[in-house]
């Protein structure tokens, strides 16, 4: 019997101590533009180091044949706001390697509901909206919107979108519908990974009058007759039921699937098999192949 081998550790990926560096010894990988330090999140990025100072370190890693040299692999942004505040060196995180995929694809920025929760926990704090709108480079309406960006809306619904960049606005058409009615939209936003208000408006259009907040309020929806938004209603009904009936079954029609695709792939292993299927059932072994070349038989 095979013993396992144990298991090595994790290399780290940074040195355990930041470095001061200075400006001149750091090589971009990418120059920021006249039109990007026009942006608003450029602006807010100025504004929250100059009130607050460098929150979250550069990240560069040294350059290879040059001595003393880093390639800057995160805080493009940064490191321009701290160049036009003359800041000649800069505290940075040193990664012990040089590639920054993980820096563009794989950051997770925050989301807008983790905002919402941070905004209250810095008011919970005794920071005003004022200061905040200040640091943030925002209209102190903003900050306002977003700490009451959940209100109305059910605690299932939050869990659901807490981690998806969700638009101000879908939360307003939410906050019409009745809880059971928001963790459904909730469930098919999701599903479909889609977020954006026109969405939200037509699942709205979709609620039935008896799952919205204010039932008295006829629903009016542009370029829809009374017929039209009926119809809507009974059809998202309908996509309600179908959905879920396919929810209850997709892991056992998912096991299903690899475990024939498993026996499939087995089955054109053996060469006298494909043989005869090449020359009696050749549109049969395509399909076959077909089957074989999908994701589900390398998982």
């Amino acid at each position: 019997m095979n013993r396992m081998s144990p298991p090595q550790p994790v290399a780290m990926a940074f040195e355990r101590k930041t470095r001061v560096i200075p400006l001149a010894d750091i090589t971009p990988l990418r120059l920021v533009s006249d039109d990007l330090k026009k942006t608003q999140k450029f602006g807010q990025i100025r504004s929250s180091i100059q009130q607050s100072g460098l929150v979250e370190p550069p990240v560069v890693a040294p350059e290879r044949g040059s001595a003393g040299k880093y390639l800057l692999l995160d805080g493009h942004l940064r490191l321009a706001v701290l160049a036009e505040m003359g800041t000649t060196e800069v505290n940075c995180l040193i990664a012990t390697d040089d590639e920054a995929y993980t820096y563009n694809k794989r950051i997770s920025r925050l989301a807008i509901v983790q905002e919402h929760q941070m905004i209250l926990n810095a008011i919970e704090r005794g920071v005003s909206e004022e200061v905040i709108a200040k640091v943030l480079n925002v209209n102190v309406q903003h900050i306002r919107l977003k700490r009451r960006l959940l209100s109305g809306i059910c605690p299932e619904a939050i869990e659901m979108l807490k981690d998806k960049h969700v638009p101000i606005n879908t939360f307003t058409e939410l906050r019409k519908m009745k809880p059971l009615r928001q963790i459904e939209a909730a469930q098919l936003m999701v599903a479909m990974n889609k977020y954006s208000v026109s969405y939200a408006k037509s699942l709205l259009g979709a609620t039935p009058q008896s799952q919205l907040i204010d039932t008295a309020k006829p629903k009016k929806i542009d370029g829809l007759s009374d017929e039209q938004i009926a119809l809507m209603e009974q059809e998202s009904a309908n996509l309600d039921r179908e959905f879920r009936l396919l929810e209850e079954t997709y892991g056992d029609d998912h096991l299903d699937l690899v475990l024939a695709t498993g026996y499939v792939k087995r089955l054109i292993e053996n060469a006298r098999l494909v043989r005869f299927l090449a020359q009696h059932y050749p549109e049969l072994l395509m399909e076959f192949q077909k089957i074989t070349d999908s994701p589900q038989a390398h998982s």
